[in-house]
């Protein structure tokens, strides 16, 4: 009797019976359900990617997506909840940004480079790059007394003066992706002998809630005939 009651359980164990139950399909003898599958994203790294990849259609996904704007730098589209509240995660898109180190002091040389080549123009950053092009001493002066004023000594023409450095200045870093404007926001710079600068963020990251309104709306107007929900 023994013998025959072992090999019955263990005869229920190995039978696998599909159950469905509110259209939710399980293996009935260790309830391990049956799931939908959903798509593997794979990783792009610009928007014009993904534009182009949901107007092709190419691969003939579900007519709706939705598009959600996770940061300045990271955006993924995905399909609707299945019946295990799971989705379909078709595109990663994370920009390619350029390492600047904020916060930290660069040599002259370097930072009008990095300047240059990492931010976008305007008023502010061409008067830096003045200042730092065009530096005759190694010392940084602090002036006044409110311990922020810094001057520096510099040419121009046959002649050097001693002009104060610019402080706070509003710049725009390539922080988000190329196909969207880049937030202006304001920093503050500082010298020290060397000579070397630094750029210090001064606007308590609120750039970063723009980047997200800037991409939001560029999917929008470049998805306007497509059937595409985007959660910013």
């Amino acid at each position: 009797m023994l013998k025959e009651a072992i090999e019955y359980v263990v005869g229920l164990k190995n039978r696998k019976e599909i159950v469905a139950v509110d259209s939710r399909t399980w293996i009935d003898t260790d309830l391990e359900e049956v799931t939908d599958y959903v798509a593997k994203p794979f990783q792009i790294s610009t928007l014009t990617g993904l534009v182009a990849y949901i107007k092709s259609n190419y691969d003939k996904q579900q007519d709706e997506f939705m598009i959600q704007v996770v940061s300045p730098t990271k955006v993924k589209l995905l399909g609707k909840l299945n019946a295990q509240q799971d989705r379909d995660r078709y595109v990663v898109v994370e920009a390619i940004i350029p390492e600047f180190s904020f916060d930290s002091f660069y040599d002259t040389e370097s930072l009008n480079i990095k300047l240059q080549s990492m931010f976008v123009e305007n008023v502010d950053r061409d008067i830096i790059l003045q200042a730092i092009g065009n530096i005759s001493e190694e010392s940084v002066k602090n002036v006044g007394d409110d311990g922020t004023s810094q001057s520096v000594e510099i040419r121009q023409g046959i002649k050097k003066n001693e002009v104060l450095v610019p402080n706070p200045v509003n710049l725009a870093p390539y922080r988000t992706f190329v196909e969207v404007e880049q937030p202006e926001s304001q920093f503050v710079f500082r010298m020290k002998d060397g000579p070397r600068g630094a750029i210090f963020e001064a606007d308590g990251k609120t750039w970063r809630n723009q980047a997200i309104l800037n991409i939001s709306n560029y999917l929008k107007k470049e998805l306007e005939n497509n059937k595409v929900h985007i959660i910013a």
